[in-house]
């Protein structure tokens, strides 16, 4: 090969390998995942987005939706040594990625297990095996003796290696998708969402060369997310503690100016406020005639007089 047809061999292989890189997944980007999260020791499920999977290890299929889940690289949706295989990869790239603990749940510690007054649990959770709060630390209750309780507050999985088998199934490229499926990655559900772009006037204030200032009206665009609560979003912990956070993040990375969240109330056909003080209230109320009403009720007001002065 001359030297020429070797210097074009070179350029070649350089450009296939900067189009590759370029076509390759990177930070910001969304994908739609499924995956089966399993203990390396023993196999056992502890995640999936497999209803089948989920059916054979024996996990309530009624309480979650299993679907494959949209994953915001370097967002912390997966565990650190599961983002490196995403990053670089491509749609339809599949496998499986040894989690040591330390990158998953983290080294069991034994000094986090303690012993506590059993008056600072709930009676209804004061029993082996329980998932208590103390103090905003979350753990499980190993034993229970007289008015001494010992807890754990190691996460479950604290200690364990796990293996992450995933099909990387599509990109993600509508907003709206990748701020439901953020969402979804916090909340374990995916509520409805809407992006709207509103106009709204702003004001600027600028100062000329003498110092006097003038006030400037301007019409500018802004980009909002529109989340519509659900019962069971409302009564999230994440979202009731985080919701600020979790609001933050998706503005950072979809690039929004605001996000709106709102509550909607359904009609349920029980007509109106009714007997909110035990009175006549309900619908019809207002089509009452008052004096029509006081005439109706047999009482008789100087008798009522009469006993009291009596009295």
């Amino acid at each position: 090969m001359s030297d020429q047809e070797q210097a074009d061999a070179a350029d070649e292989a350089e450009e296939t390998e900067t189009e590759t890189d370029a076509d390759g997944l990177e930070d910001g980007d969304f994908v739609r995942v499924a995956y089966t999260i399993r203990t390396a020791d023993d196999g056992r499920v502890i995640d999936t987005t497999d209803k089948e999977t989920a059916e054979d290890a024996e996990i309530d299929v009624d309480e979650y939706e299993f679907e494959p889940r949209i994953i915001a690289l370097g967002a912390g949706h997966v565990f650190p040594s599961v983002e490196e295989a995403f990053v670089g990869g491509a749609v339809g790239d599949e496998g499986t990625v040894d989690v040591p603990a330390d990158d998953a749940f983290g080294e069991y510690d034994p000094d986090e297990v303690e012993t506590v007054k059993a008056d600072k649990i709930p009676e209804d959770d004061r029993y082996p095996g329980a998932q208590i709060q103390i103090d905003n630390r979350q753990g499980h209750l190993e034993t229970i003796i007289g008015g001494r309780a010992r807890v754990d507050f190691n996460h479950p999985l604290a200690g364990e290696d796990l293996e992450y088998e995933y099909e990387i199934l599509e990109a993600i490229d509508d907003r709206e998708e990748q701020a439901s499926g953020m969402l979804g990655m916090y909340l374990q559900e995916a509520p409805e969402v809407r992006i709207e772009t509103v106009t709204e006037e702003e004001e600027t204030v600028t100062e000329d060369d003498d110092g006097e200032e003038t006030v400037e009206t301007e019409e500018v665009e802004k980009d909002v997310l529109y989340v519509t609560a659900t019962q069971a979003m409302q009564m999230n912990q994440q979202w009731m503690f985080q919701k600020q956070q979790i609001a933050q993040d998706l503005m950072s990375r979809l690039d929004l100016d605001r996000v709106v969240v709102e509550e909607v109330i359904e009609g349920g056909g029980m007509g109106g406020l009714g007997g909110m003080m035990g009175g006549m209230g309900g619908a019809g109320a207002g089509d009452v005639d008052i004096e029509e009403a006081l005439e109706d009720v047999d009482v008789d007001a100087d008798e009522i007089v009469d006993e009291i002065d009596e009295e």
